[in-house]
C-alpha cells in the first residue's frame, strides 16, 4: 500500500477514530479501524526474549506470559562486541515474533550505564554510546529482517529507577548529545527502527513525552526517523502537548478521556486536524507494513532457539582473570559451591522477565564426579554455618573449587536502584573461608552490573557470565572446561568501589531531579582522565590463548579513513580477539576525554594464524558536540589512533592529521580572554604581535635586582595573569588606551569573520 492509499484511508476516518488510533486498544494491542480494514496489532516486551501476554497483562513481569526462550540480557550481549552475533539474535527474535503474530518487539533498551546502581542496568548495553549504538543497530536489523518492528527505548536519559516517572535528568547540551543521545542516533540512522519509545522522565525540566526538541527536531528533522513514537507505559503527562511534541501513540489503552481531549482540542482549534492526521499516517504506515509484509512461514522452535541462546552466551562471558587455572580438566576432582551452580540467575526482573522454556544450570551440565555443596542460597543473603563448613571441606578435598556467586533477584530489578555494589555478605565470607584451605579457586559471577570484589587479588580466576539467558548452564560448562574459549570484553568499567564512580555525588538526586554534573565523563572517560585505578577496565577480557598486533597503517578512501592492523594468534588454542579502536585528541582542545571508542572488529583465529582487521573512521569519529556551533566539530591537528585490547591496553597506534573546514564562532569583546584568542589560529598572530611589542613593559629591566628563581616566578606569574586576563586589561598590561583596545577588538573580529 502506497502513501496515496494511506491518505485515502485517513480521509474516510472520523475525528473520533483518528483520536482513538493514537491510543492503545488494550495493554498490548494498538487500536484498529475494522470497518476500513485496519486490524488491531500486538506489541510485546522484551529486549532479550518474547514476553507475550494475553490475559492478566502487566508491565513489570508479575503475571504469566507464554513459554519463550530467554536469551542473554543486554549486559551480557554487549560484551560480545559482535554486531553479527546481535543481528543473529535479533533475527531469531524476529522469527519468534512473526510466529506469534507480534508486530513490534519492545526493545532494545540502550540507555547509558551512568551508575552501577541503576536497577535496570542489566537490560542496558554499555557506558559507551558507540558500543551501545552498534549493538542496538545490529539487533534491530535482525528483528526487522522478519518484517517485525522494534521500539528502541527509553528515549532519553532514563538512567535510574528512582523517581523515573517524574524526575528530571539535568545536563548541558554537549553531554546530552555526546553521551545520552548518541546511541539512539546510531540506531535510528543505521537500522531505521519502526518505532521509538519515549521515556518517563523529564529532561532539563520537560517531560520526554512533551519534548518537541527531542521527539521532532532531533529525532525526525535531524536524524530522519520515519516511524512513530510511542510512550512508555503510562508516560504521557498531557495528551495534547505530547501529540504536539511528536508522540503519536499513547500506551497502554484504552484511554477514552485522552481520546476525547484530542477531539476537543481539534474542535476548539488548540490542535490542527492536519497535525492529528500526520500522527495517524505515521502509525498506519507501520501497521500496514507489518500486515502486508511477505515473509517466509515463521517457526518458533524453542529447542533450537535454546541452543542459540547457549551459543550466544559463550561469546559474551568475560574471563576477568586467569592465572593459569582455567580451563579445567575433565576428570579432575572439582567442587561446585554456591546456590547459583544449581539455580543460576540468568535474567533480570521487571518488564523483560521471560517465562523460560527451560533453564540449564552449570551443575546439571557438569562432568560426572563434580561435588556440589550449596553453601548459600541463590535467592537471599543467608548464613548457614553447617552448610558453609560442608562447602569448605569439599573445597579442601578438591583439586579446584569453583564458587558460583552473584546478585540475588532482590538485589537488582526494574523499579528500584541498588543501594550498594556489594555481593551478599554470605558469599564474600564463603570465598574468604574457602581461600584459607584451597588456593585453586575459580569464582563464577552471575550479575547484571559490576560488583565489588575484595577477594579479586587472591582468587586465581574470575569468570563473569552477567545474566546469561536460559542456556547459561551449557555455556558455563563449555567455558570452564575449554570447549569454548572466552572472548567477551567488558562493556563497562568495574570500579574498585562504588565511591569511585563519577556519578557518586549526584545519584540518584532528589525529588526535583538529578544533576549530571560529571558531564561527558562517565565510565572509562572519567577513570582514564583521572588516571584512577579500577578493578577491570572497559574492554577488558582474557582468553585461553594470546594475540599479537603488528603493522598498523592507514588507507584513505574518499571521506573515510581505513585503519588496518594485523593480528596473530600466538597461542596454542583457537580463539577470538576483539580489536578496539580508540581516538585520542591531541589538538589541545580542552574538555576532551583521553580516548574514546570509535571502532571494533572481532576476529576468529586458529593457532599461528594472522588476519587483518579493517576499521573505518570518518569526521564524526574525531568530533565533539559544540554548543556554539550547534553541531559536531573536530579541530585541525593531530589525532592518535589506538588499536587496543582494552581502554588501558594499547597494542598499536598510528597518527592522523586532520584539517577542519569548520570554525567555532567567536565574538570578540572586551572580556574575551587573551588565552582564548591565542588558542584560536585566526586571532593568535594579531595578538602575538601586540604582546611582542609590549614585552619591554612586561619584562623586568636588565639591571633589576633579584635572583634567577625569583625572576622565573615573576615571568611565569605574568604569563599566567596575561593568559587569563580579558582584553580590557590591555590597558594595564600593555599601556593601551581604550580607543586602542576598541581598535584591536575590531581588528580581531575582522580576522575571525574573514
Amino acid at each position: 500500500m502506497n502513501e496515496k492509499d494511506i491518505w485515502e484511508i485517513i480521509g474516510k476516518m472520523t475525528l473520533e477514530e483518528k483520536a482513538a488510533l493514537c491510543s492503545g486498544k488494550d495493554f498490548w494491542h494498538m487500536e484498529g479501524v475494522e470497518r476500513l480494514g485496519i486490524p488491531p496489532v500486538m506489541v510485546s516486551d522484551g529486549p532479550h526474549g518474547l514476553r507475550k501476554q494475553d490475559d492478566k497483562a502487566d508491565h513489570l513481569g508479575v503475571n504469566e506470559s507464554i513459554k519463550a526462550v530467554c536469551f542473554p540480557a543486554g549486559c551480557a550481549t554487549a560484551c560480545s562486541f559482535d554486531e553479527d552475533l546481535l543481528e543473529r539474535m535479533g533475527s531469531t527474535l524476529g522469527q519468534e515474533c512473526s510466529a506469534e503474530n507480534v508486530s513490534v518487539l519492545l526493545g532494545p533498551a540502550i540507555n547509558m550505564k551512568r551508575s552501577p546502581l541503576c536497577g535496570r542496568n542489566f537490560e542496558y548495553y554499555s557506558e559507551d554510546p558507540y558500543l551501545a549504538g552498534k549493538m542496538a543497530a545490529a539487533l534491530i536489523r535482525g528483528v526487522q529482517s522478519w518484517q517485525v518492528g522494534t521500539s528502541v527505548k527509553h528515549f532519553a536519559a532514563n538512567n535510574q529507577e528512582y523517581r523515573r516517572m517524574s524526575g528530571s535528568s539535568n545536563m548541558d547540551e554537549r553531554t546530552l548529545r555526546e553521551i545520552y543521545l548518541a546511541a539512539f542516533e546510531t540506531a535510528v540512522k543505521e537500522a531505521k527502527p519502526w518505532t521509538v519509545m519515549c521515556s518517563y522522565n523529564r529532561i532539563n525540566g520537560t517531560f520526554a513525552s512533551e519534548n518537541r526538541k527531542l521527539l521532532t527536531e532531533i529525532l525526525r528533522e535531524e536524524w530522519g526517523f520515519d516511524g512513530f513514537v510511542m510512550s512508555d507505559w503510562g508516560a504521557v503527562n498531557r495528551r495534547v502537548d505530547a501529540l504536539h511534541a511528536g508522540l503519536e501513540l499513547q500506551m497502554p489503552g484504552p484511554c477514552p478521556e485522552d481520546d476525547a481531549e484530542l477531539v476537543r482540542a481539534v474542535q476548539n482549534g488548540e490542535l490542527s486536524e492536519d497535525e492529528l492526521d500526520r500522527a495517524v499516517e505515521r502509525m498506519l504506515r507501520i501497521i500496514l507494513r507489518y500486515e502486508q509484509a511477505e515473509v517466509p512461514q515463521a517457526v518458533f522452535d524453542r529447542e533450537a532457539d535454546h541452543q542459540i541462546a547457549a551459543d550466544i552466551e559463550k561469546e559474551c562471558a568475560v574471563l576477568l582473570k586467569n592465572d593459569g587455572i582455567l580451563p579445567l580438566r575433565r576428570g579432575a576432582k572439582v567442587a561446585y559451591l554456591g546456590g547459583f551452580a544449581a539455580k543460576p540467575r540468568y535474567q533480570g526482573g521487571g518488564s523483560s522477565h521471560i517465562n523460560s522454556t527451560r533453564v540449564s544450570s552449570a551443575l546439571e551440565c557438569a562432568p560426572e564426579g563434580v561435588v556440589y555443596e550449596e553453601a548459600f542460597p541463590a535467592d537471599r543473603d543467608e548464613w548457614n554455618e553447617e552448610a558453609v563448613e560442608r562447602a569448605v571441606r569439599a573445597a579442601k578435598d578438591a583439586e579446584v573449587a569453583v564458587i558460583f556467586a552473584g546478585l540475588p533477584d532482590s538485589f537488582e530489578s526494574e523499579g528500584y536502584d541498588r543501594s550498594h555494589m556489594r555481593l551478599p555478605d554470605c558469599q564474600n565470607e564463603l570465598i574468604r573461608r574457602v581461600l584459607e584451605v584451597q588456593k585453586r579457586v575459580v569464582v563464577v559471577l552471575h550479575c547484571g552490573s559490576p560488583v565489588e570484589t575484595p577477594w579479586a587479588d587472591e582468587v586465581p580466576a574470575v569468570l563473569c557470565l552477567y545474566l546469561g539467558g536460559e542456556g547459561v548452564g551449557e555455556a558455563t560448562d563449555a567455558l570452564l572446561y575449554g570447549d569454548a574459549n572466552p572472548c567477551g570484553r567488558l562493556a563497562e568499567t568495574w570500579p574498585l568501589r562504588l565511591e569511585d564512580n563519577p556519578s557518586y555525588l549526584n545519584f540518584p538526586g532528589d525529588e526535583d531531579g538529578v544533576s549530571y554534573a560529571e558531564g561527558v565523563y562517565i565510565g572509562y572517560r572519567y577513570y582514564d582522565k583521572k588516571k584512577m585505578a579500577v578493578r577491570w577496565p572497559f574492554g577488558h577480557g582474557e582468553s585461553y590463548t594470546t594475540f599479537a598486533y603488528s603493522n598498523v597503517r592507514l588507507s584513505s578512501e574518499g571521506k573515510k579513513v581505513r585503519v588496518l592492523v594485523d593480528v596473530t594468534n600466538t597461542g596454542a588454542r583457537e580463539g577470538k580477539e576483539t580489536v578496539q579502536l580508540y581516538v585520542e585528541d591531541c589538538t589541545g582542545t580542552p574538555g576532551r576525554p583521553v580516548r574514546e571508542l570509535k571502532g571494533m572488529k572481532k576476529l576468529s583465529l586458529l593457532p599461528g594464524e594472522t588476519k587483518t582487521a579493517e576499521l573505518e573512521l570518518d569526521d564524526r569519529s574525531l568530533s565533539w558536540y559544540s554548543e556554539k556551533l550547534h553541531g559536531w566539530y573536530a579541530a585541525t591537528g593531530t589525532y592518535r589512533i589506538l588499536l587496543a585490547h582494552s581502554s588501558r591496553d594499547v597494542r598499536g597506534e598510528v597518527t592522523l592529521t586532520y584539517f577542519s573546514k569548520q570554525r567555532i564562532p567567536l565574538h570578540v569583546h572586551r572580556n574575551t580572554t587573551v588565552g582564548a584568542l591565542l588558542a584560536d589560529p585566526r586571532t593568535a598572530p594579531i595578538l602575538q604581535e601586540v604582546i611582542e611589542k609590549a614585552k619591554s613593559v612586561l619584562a623586568p629591566a636588565e639591571d633589576a635586582p633579584g635572583e634567577a628563581a625569583s625572576e622565573a616566578i615573576m615571568e611565569e606569574m605574568s604569563r599566567q595573569m596575561l593568559f587569563n586576563s580579558p582584553l580590557r586589561a590591555a590597558q594595564m598590561f600593555f599601556g593601551m588606551s581604550k580607543a586602542e583596545i576598541d581598535a584591536l577588538i575590531e581588528k580581531l573580529q575582522k580576522a575571525v569573520d574573514a
